[in-house]
């Protein structure tokens, strides 16, 4: 678990891995008032809704980077249980809609996902309790894909990772613009910002500046628009 200050207040960020795509799936809380959102609720969501139960938190929101299948294949169970609105930006709507043809793909079965409740727009605050995360548009990975920063902390995803960067190969992936992206809303974080990407171990702005090979190549690990 993490814990970093964001907003008013602090916040505690608790991730749990699961599924054959090791997606992580991420409790983010206000430590004072214990009102927290479900980020990215995936294969290990059973064991995220035990945890907040343990921890006695309380789920305001279910709170969507980008709607692939192993970043949404929890959101039924997840709502089911919490009866917390699901948000997403629109253009990853069509996405979300298409998750059963997505786990086709892959070999699965998944019934139709609950509506969508809301829309997250770049510069619009998700907040719980005392604390909020900024929404930063970062298309690329997925048209409709979305970081969430606070103070000292970036969800991000599947835009970077700990020495590799998102694919793009999949409907809707644009090589260009998740570098357009990565350089302008994730690399623009001070260095010691601690990034929490979708699959793998958490990093920082300034590790991945000056080691990824995905970016330092192109970009000398700058920041420049």
């Amino acid at each position: 678990m993490a814990e970093a200050a964001s907003g008013r207040g602090e916040v505690t960020i608790q991730s749990f891995t699961g599924g054959s795509f090791a997606q992580n799936t991420l409790l983010v809380a206000c430590a004072r008032t214990r009102a927290a959102i479900v980020i990215d609720p995936g294969a290990a969501t059973s064991q995220l809704l035990r945890a907040a139960r343990a921890g006695e938190y309380r789920i305001d929101q279910i709170v969507l980077t980008h709607a692939h299948l192993d970043h949404v294949e929890g959101v039924a169970d997840a709502q089911r249980q919490t009866g917390a609105p699901i948000l997403l930006h629109r253009a990853d709507q069509p996405l979300y809609d298409a998750a059963p043809q997505q786990a086709e793909w892959f070999g699965q079965r998944m019934d139709p996902l609950p509506p969508v409740d809301g829309s997250l727009t770049e510069g619009d605050a998700v907040q719980f309790g005392e604390c909020e995360l900024a929404v930063r548009f970062t298309p690329g990975h997925a048209p409709g894909h979305v970081i969430l920063v606070g103070d000292g902390v970036a969800i991000v995803g599947d835009c970077v990772f700990a020495g590799s960067i998102g694919r793009t190969d999949l409907p809707g992936g644009d090589l260009g613009q998740l570098m357009h992206s990565i350089r302008t809303q994730i690399l623009t974080l001070p260095d010691a910002t601690t990034l929490f990407p979708g699959h793998g171990p958490e990093t920082t702005v300034g590790h991945e500046r000056v080691s990824n090979p995905f970016l330092v190549p192109q970009f000398g690990g700058s920041a420049f628009a």
